[in-house]
């Protein structure tokens, strides 16, 4: 992965405001969509998620995700060569006593300021996913993964 692809990658994480979210759901595969921020230094994607949601459930249950961040259908000619991360990683509850909650709620603010009513409901809670490997694809024909230290670096660098 050179400078230029890289800077691609977290451009694209950094803008875009929502995910496809991959739970296991009673035991097979379930797919859905969550507004999401990426924390400042990179060590994990925010989410904000009813505890009425089925896949708030499934992460409590098992913590193992997947997110899919796409670029815009504008983007690119075809779909085939639209920017797009897929992300493995594990979700964690983070709540308001967690240590990290204040900077998590922050970096999910500061990307969805709309959002801050929700805060005031109940059921909704913060979540961590940790990052384990991404798998990026800047274009047709230009896949790469990125693991351990090296997706920590990309991760924590500013757009």
């Amino acid at each position: 992965m050179d400078a230029s692809e890289s800077t691609a990658l977290i451009s694209l994480l950094r803008s875009q405001p929502v995910a496809s979210l991959a739970t296991l759901h009673k035991g097979a595969p379930a797919v859905s969509m969550v507004p999401f921020a990426l924390l400042p230094d990179g060590t994990g994607f925010v989410i904000h998620v009813s505890q009425l949601a089925t896949h708030t459930q499934d992460m409590v249950q098992n913590p193992a995700v997947a997110l899919l961040v796409t670029a815009p259908l504008a983007a690119a000619d075809s779909p085939l060569a639209l920017p797009r991360a897929s992300v493995q990683g594990s979700a964690r509850p983070c709540p308001p006593e967690s240590p990290g909650y204040e900077a998590a709620r922050h970096a999910y603010l500061a990307k969805l300021p709309d959002a801050e009513s929700l805060f005031s409901f109940g059921d909704f809670s913060l979540f961590v996913i940790e990052p384990e490997a991404i798998r990026w694809v800047a274009g047709f024909g230009r896949a790469m993964s990125l693991v351990g230290a090296r997706m920590h670096e990309v991760l924590g660098q500013t757009a």
